[in-house]
């Protein structure tokens, strides 16, 4: 407790606000990966970081909380990556195939990211937190997630020409598709890959309508 009023009141700014939350989500994040979500309390995050429990809880409510910021931020830093590369005058598979690339790039370079929102079986992970709004409740992590295949959604729907079942089967499948590859990259490690650039290049010329 002594430790925490003394980091309330020194000038040390990098200590404080802002950069204390994002301290805890980047701690938290390395335990959630490790050892799951179901594993890991807020105690073991407080711990880790340096602070007390109720001084974690000036940041965030509970694990479920960071849990879910932790979802919404890897969903919007993917969606944003494959934004930067869905434009341009190319036929739509060969945008498509860039995303790919976009998406097995970040998986790859942010693994732990990557587990938390895509990887980890857990109730109470990145289950829905409503929040409460003018137009109902609203969960933000499935928001970010929909958000995000939305960028997909929408370069097949350019695609076939029309917004309909078909479209959504086509954009879920082409979703799952490189989600199995960098599923299995990234939990079997050990396995004896071929060479990983060839392997991707494979994967991603596979990818059709």
């Amino acid at each position: 407790m002594v430790q925490d009023l003394a980091e309330a009141v020194d000038g040390d700014g990098r200590r404080r606000g802002g950069n204390r939350r994002a301290q805890i989500l980047d701690v938290a994040l390395k335990l959630f990966a490790q050892k799951g979500m179901a594993q890991v309390t807020t105690r073991q995050i407080a711990q880790e970081v340096g602070i007390s429990q109720p001084s974690l809880y000036a940041h965030f409510r509970s694990a479920d909380e960071i849990a879910a910021e932790l979802c919404v931020r890897a969903f919007g830093a993917l969606a944003e990556a494959m934004g930067r590369v869905a434009g341009g005058e190319t036929s739509p598979i060969e945008r498509l195939r860039r995303m790919g690339r976009a998406y097995i790039d970040f998986a790859l370079d942010q693994p732990d990211m990557y587990r938390v929102a895509f990887m980890l079986e857990d109730p109470r992970g990145c289950a829905p937190h409503g929040i409460e709004t003018e137009d109902g409740l609203v969960d933000p992590v499935l928001a970010a997630g929909l958000q995000c295949f939305a960028c997909m959604h929408q370069v097949v729907v350019e695609h076939v020409g029309s917004d309909d079942e078909r479209a959504m089967i086509l954009a879920q499948s082409t979703w799952a598709h490189v989600h199995g590859l960098v599923s299995l990259l990234i939990a079997r490690d050990e396995f004896p890959w071929a060479d990983r650039e060839a392997l991707i290049e494979e994967h991603l010329g596979r990818m059709s309508f």
